[in-house]
């Protein structure tokens, strides 16, 4: 038998000799950091590989809120840092490159990979990437520095420094050394300040090495929460990279905001179903003092009988600001005394009932003045015209904003990332505009279908002698919403001195009818040039009513095609959503990596060119 085969099968047999104490082991906590207080970050290390559910956490008894858990089985980027001082020369160096080898071929595919080789200085052999040919090209043609000298301490900054350009992505730095830093240029303590700035978890390995020599890379794995390997041979280094890479597949690194104070006791438990819980007492870095050069409140205030007069403190600061608000409308208060007793007319009192949120009317009119000169500004004054809600523009762009900030504030207190706060905050403020859209699309498609008939009745009263104004007083007498109510509102414009001709077209904009600007446009110019105004209503009419016909044709000639256009476009969520309901870990890829990111990006821009062109194919306008 070969020399690396005897090699493969000892490694092999310690990899089976390992498992089973993995395997029977018990869920452990280590690494607990809390010196980026009030965050609280914890390594979380599983018996079981299980990547479906993260890990519960608990403080004091109290599940804790906001919770950020990374499975590192899921997405990670890994440095793979190898010793390649004058002393691994020969047989150490190779079977490190073996075993690194080895270590590399078990990577998940979301997962990203660099090369740092250190000796006389540290240098990064390559970039990340998610292919494992480069990676493994630059070990098999790593060699032993010509130079003496190991740079531990700079090959572990320089590893920590090229993970801050992972975003979204767990950092995990294997570092193999024979023996202790005798060159770097960086100290221990800054290039352990760069790995735990950027919350890398580091796993030395040892082979061989005295007290001295372990010691700083117990301590870097201790601070880190990576853990520390130790190889007596070179020979074994295959069955400890095979021990890490199935660590890493049971890890989890969680943090979470906590809500304990400076200085204060608390007790941690982890617990994961079926492996079982975990727990721990730390102390919060600081000083429990209430003095006024500390940043807690006096320890009275932290009884029950000082949270509810902090409470009442509160409450009483809110009710005295809301009366100061109240108060800022200039007169409201007096002229809604006096209202009754000074203009006593019943439609005086109503108008004065309908002003709503009077004591905004400050906030009101600055806004006004702010923004009512903008485009969508109009817009949204013309969309609530057109449903007919007895809203004013800025009170309606004020509930867009509250709407969005509650639908924000819920996604935040339920931990959401940026991401779903964001979109929360664009649906909570969507809902209410498309809330308004529908209610005014529904009132123009009503005035659509009375308008043929409106047309009729105001043609029959022409005949019958009555004056066109007479002709539409009869059609707001009739009381058919919303043609009375549009109607109306043209005489009553008229009646204050407003030109008809005027008031009609403000009225086919004010409603967005295509049809009934026509009918505008028709009467408009019948009404400078002369002729039968009668006859010119019946031939509109006509016109309208088979431009409705046709319309009615058309989208029932589309009807397949918009089926399935509705079809195309929910399939993909119906079946993401079923898949990850089905298999979560099939999934998780998808949601937890920057390539699932990205198709996920991809998915959603080409349905949303597609949902255009099958749009494009099945409108109508006529």
């Amino acid at each position: 038998m070969s020399r690396r085969a005897s090699r493969l099968l000892v490694a092999a047999v310690l990899a089976a000799l390992v498992t089973p104490v993995a395997a029977g082991a018990s869920l452990s906590l280590r690494g607990i950091d809390t010196s980026g207080y009030p965050t609280v970050r914890v390594t979380v290390v599983a018996p079981v590989a299980r990547t479906a559910a993260p890990p519960t956490l608990t403080e004091n008894g109290n599940r804790v809120v906001g919770l950020h858990a990374v499975n590192l089985a899921a997405t990670k980027s890994v440095v793979i840092a190898i010793d390649r001082s004058r002393s691994m020369d020969g047989t150490k160096l190779a079977d490190a490159l073996d075993a690194a080898r080895a270590f590399l071929r078990t990577k998940a595919a979301s997962d990203k990979v660099s090369v740092v080789g250190f000796g006389s200085r540290a240098v990064q052999l390559t970039p990340f990437t998610q292919s494992t040919a480069e990676a493994d090209d630059a070990l098999r043609l790593l060699k032993v520095d010509p130079k003496s000298g190991t740079a531990l301490y700079d090959a572990l900054q320089l590893s920590g420094s090229s993970l801050r350009s992972q975003v979204g992505r767990a950092r995990v730095v294997v570092l193999l050394t024979d023996g202790k830093d005798v060159s770097s240029e960086t100290s221990l303590k800054d290039a352990l300040a760069t790995v735990h700035d950027t919350g890398t978890l580091v796993y030395p390995i040892a082979i061989g090495g005295d007290g001295a020599t372990l010691a700083p890379l117990k301590q870097i794995a201790a601070v880190t929460g990576g853990s520390f390997k130790a190889a007596a041979t070179s020979s074994s280094l295959t069955a400890v990279y095979s021990s890490i890479a199935g660590e890493l597949k049971r890890t989890w690194r969680v943090e979470y905001a906590t809500a304990a104070r400076p200085g204060e006791q608390v007790h941690l438990r982890v617990s994961m179903n079926p492996e079982g819980a975990a727990s721990t007492d730390l102390r919060i870095p600081g000083s429990p003092s209430g003095d006024a050069s500390g940043s807690a409140l006096p320890n009275p205030l932290y009884s029950p009988l000082g949270g509810l007069l902090l409470t009442m403190l509160v409450a009483f600061l809110v009710l005295t600001a809301c009366g100061f608000l109240f108060s800022s409308a200039k007169g409201s208060w007096v002229k809604t005394r006096l209202a009754p007793h000074v203009e006593g007319s019943r439609k005086t009192r109503k108008r004065r009932k309908g002003e709503r949120l009077a004591a905004l009317g400050g906030l009101f009119r600055a806004t006004e003045q702010a923004f009512g000169h903008r485009r969508g500004w109009h817009k949204l004054q013309r969309k609530l015209e057109r449903a007919d809600l007895p809203l004013r523009t800025v009170e309606f762009a004020y509930l867009i904003v509250g709407c969005a900030f509650v639908f924000a504030f819920f996604a935040a207190v339920s931990g959401r990332s940026s991401l779903g706060i964001l979109i929360a905050l664009a649906v909570g403020g969507a809902i209410p505009y498309l809330f308004v859209s529908f209610k005014a699309k529904r009132r123009m498609n009503a005035f659509e279908e009375q308008l043929p008939d409106l047309l009729v009745t105001l043609a029959a009263s022409l005949k019958a002698g009555h004056s066109f104004k007479q002709g539409l007083q009869t059609i707001v007498d009739e009381g058919h919403e919303p043609a009375s109510k549009e109607l109306g509102r043209v005489l009553t414009d008229t009646r204050l001195g407003r030109p008809m001709d005027e008031a009609l077209s403000d009225t086919a904009e004010r409603i967005g009818s295509k049809n009934f600007s026509f009918v505008i446009t028709a009467v408009t110019i019948q009404r400078q040039v002369g002729g039968s105004l009668a006859g010119l209503f019946d031939m509109v009419a006509d016109t309208v009513r088979q431009r409705q016909q046709f319309a009615r044709k058309i989208k029932g000639l589309t009807a397949m095609g918009r089926a399935s256009a509705y079809v195309l476009i929910a399939l993909p969520f119906f079946i993401a959503f079923a898949l990850t309901l089905l298999n979560p870990d099939y999934m998780a890829p998808l949601y937890n990596t920057s390539t699932g990111h990205t198709l996920i990006m991809g998915g959603l821009v080409m349905m949303a060119f597609g949902s255009l062109i099958l749009k494009k194919l099945v409108s109508f306008r006529g």
